[in-house]
């Protein structure tokens, strides 16, 4: 993943919005998360799901009273983006 943005524009570009529970969700580096997630060959649901959490999180703040909705989110982007 890239070093520090330069500078308020650079972040902004790197936030993506995600429908989590029903509600639109800006998460920073998202991008770089599938990327990095896709590269690591993992099969099961269950660990992708687990390391695009895990990743999410290092930027992002995830409730932990809705860390099963991110992951659902998180899951169905990532197959949307890996199957186009």
């Amino acid at each position: 993943m890239e070093d520090k943005p330069c500078c308020a524009e650079a972040v902004a570009r790197k936030i993506k919005y995600l429908m989590v529970g029903g509600s639109p969700i800006g998460l920073s580096r998202l991008d770089e998360v599938m990327d990095e997630i896709n590269t690591m060959g993992l099969e099961s649901d269950a660990e992708i799901g687990e390391a695009l959490l895990k990743k999410v999180r290092i930027f992002n703040y995830v409730p932990i009273s809705a860390s099963s909705e991110y992951t659902k989110a998180l899951l169905e982007e990532y197959h949307r983006r890996v199957k186009s």
